[in-house]
């Protein structure tokens, strides 16, 4: 401003403006007329020079600077998931509950409950950030304020072991229901807090929850779930005539001590049971033939599985899973497809676990053949397998031999279907583009986009390398710009194989073109990690 003053004032002294023009506009000072003199009004000087003297470019307003910054925030989040955004506002550690419920509103992003769970589950949110976001969040249009939403919440503290924040909440419900307190019970069970496990479960009238035989088996599940058996058989002695059992109490136990292979302890329930008036079920000889299996007593399993029929209970899909898993873990897979080809002669109808267990085991043992047969049978009696189940199945397929076995699991899968994994992608890209299969990598990275996943630096990774190893130098050059584009880069192993390669073959100009590319990306690269870590979205 100074430096436009100057200049003004040179150019008043050199005639460059009228001076009568300038300075017919007057006022008088009121000092004596002795001392008066005039003076120049000041916006009429600044309207005259601002029509001389234009105003830089370079300089913006206030208001274009409040522009500017918006856009360069839209930009930037433009790189940022929904979560991320909403978890970035507790990064600025702003005072008041009413600042950060300002702030994560003026995001604009469209809530649900998915996205909350997201938002609870990931990061590194303390306790008190968790809850402040969800109150806000149930206040919001996306997000009904009911139970099942509050299941959200108390599991996302439960498993970060803000306990003191789960128990808040919980008293805080107007309708709490036996998950609720399941849910927190589970929690306690799963931090090793035991006693406070069993504390809720006597406090359950307090939430609006008898306590009752139903609350008792969810307690007794709890523990023995998290191994916590020998503290729910106490409590079971404990209750002993102040509760009153069912079949559901004593079949709780015996799984629990099945996964311990306490066989003496399992044959104590089962006496037991009979004296309070419960006859064994197939589930009671599924958990005492799989805890049979798991002492290494797989002859006694086969034993109590032959006496069944004699007792008048049919074997059902759980006693034949039982006895299919004893079979695998002993690795005698012969037998294992034998009680199943046996149970389909029983014409007892095979469920979704007879087959997860069957494939994983046979899979896992490496009867590949064996494993797609009975793969081919499942999906022939319309039993499509979950998303997890077929990343289950891939993952051992990709860790040795050829892809081949693994695109067999995921093309009838997708054909029958199955909504396939991220991770699955990821596990047969990175196969195929070891093994060179680039016509197959290119088209699973197709279906892989079809499927409304987006490409990462690890895939573009994957397809570089694919196309690294069979001499395709020039589509992995444009597929590495591309994710240079996206913001990604690659990292230095795969640019060092990609660049040498490019050197060997005598494309020297290219490799240096992509040299500097690279060298822009890293730059980029390193920036953006460091805003990261300091909220940069903000």
């Amino acid at each position: 401003m100074s430096r436009g003053w100057n200049l003004a004032l040179r150019l008043v002294h050199r005639g460059h403006i009228a001076s009568r023009a300038l300075f017919n506009r007057t006022v008088c000072t009121d000092l004596p007329s002795s001392l008066s003199h005039t003076v120049v009004d000041e916006s009429y000087v600044l309207a005259e020079l601002s029509s001389l003297l234009p105003i830089s470019s370079k300089t913006t307003t206030a208001k274009e600077d409040t522009t500017c910054l918006k856009n360069q925030v839209a930009v930037v989040d433009s790189f940022l998931s929904p979560e991320e955004r909403l978890r970035g506002v507790f990064l600025q550690k702003l005072k008041g509950t009413s600042a950060i419920r300002k702030a994560l509103s003026s995001l604009g992003v469209d809530l649900s409950i998915e996205t909350v769970a997201n938002v609870v589950d990931g990061g590194n949110l303390s306790g008190e950030a968790m809850v402040t976001f969800f109150n806000w969040a149930i206040r919001e249009p996306g997000v009904s304020k009911d139970v099942d939403s509050y299941y959200v919440i108390l599991r996302a503290l439960g498993r970060r072991k803000f306990f003191s924040f789960m128990m808040d909440v919980l008293r805080g419900m107007v309708d709490s229901d036996l998950k609720c307190l399941t849910i927190a019970m589970d929690s306690f069970a799963r931090g090793h807090y035991v006693r406070r496990a069993i504390q809720l479960f006597e406090e359950s009238q307090d939430f609006g929850v008898e306590c009752g035989t139903e609350s008792f088996n969810s307690l007794l599940r709890c523990l023995c779930e998290r191994s916590h058996v020998f503290a729910a058989n106490s409590v079971f002695n404990a209750k002993k005539g102040e509760i009153s059992f069912d079949s559901c109490t004593y079949n709780v136990m015996l799984g629990g001590w099945s996964k311990l292979g306490e066989v003496e302890e399992m044959e104590k329930v089962m006496k037991e049971m009979v004296e309070g008036g419960f006859g064994h079920d197939c589930l009671s000889f599924s958990y005492l033939i799989e805890g049979l299996g798991r002492a290494g007593r797989v002859n006694d399993s086969v034993e109590i599985f032959d006496d069944m029929k004699h007792k008048g209970c049919v074997p059902d899909a759980k006693v034949y899973n039982a006895m299919i898993c004893n079979f695998i873990f002993a690795r005698d897979f012969d037998e294992a497809v034998r009680y199943y080809r046996k149970m389909l002669d029983e014409e007892c109808e095979p469920d979704l676990e007879t087959y997860s267990k069957l494939v994983s085991g046979l899979i896992k043992g490496r009867k590949v053949a064996d494993a797609l047969e009975i793969y081919e049978e499942m999906l022939s009696r319309r039993i499509v397998p979950t998303t997890e189940l077929v990343t289950s199945f891939i993952k051992p397929l990709c860790s040795y031999g050829p892809p081949h076995a693994a695109m067999v699991i995921y093309q009838k899968a997708r054909k029958a279907g199955c909504r396939i994994s991220e991770s699955a992608y990821k596990l047969l890209l990175k196969r195929l583009s070891r093994f060179g299969k680039c016509g197959v990598l290119l088209n699973v990275w197709d279906e892989m986009q079809e499927c409304g996943y987006t490409s990462d630096v690890e895939v573009y990774e994957y397809i570089v390398d694919g196309l690294c190893n069979i001499g395709h130098l020039e589509n992995a050059v444009l597929v590495m710009e591309e994710a240079m584009r996206k913001g990604f880069c690659p990292n230095r192993l795969v640019y060092s194989r990609l660049s040498n390669k490019l050197m060997a073959s005598n494309k020297t100009e290219m490799a240096y073109k992509l040299f500097l590319k690279i060298k822009e990306a890293r730059i980029k690269d390193n920036a953006r990690r460091f805003w990261r870590r300091n909220g940069w979205h903000f």
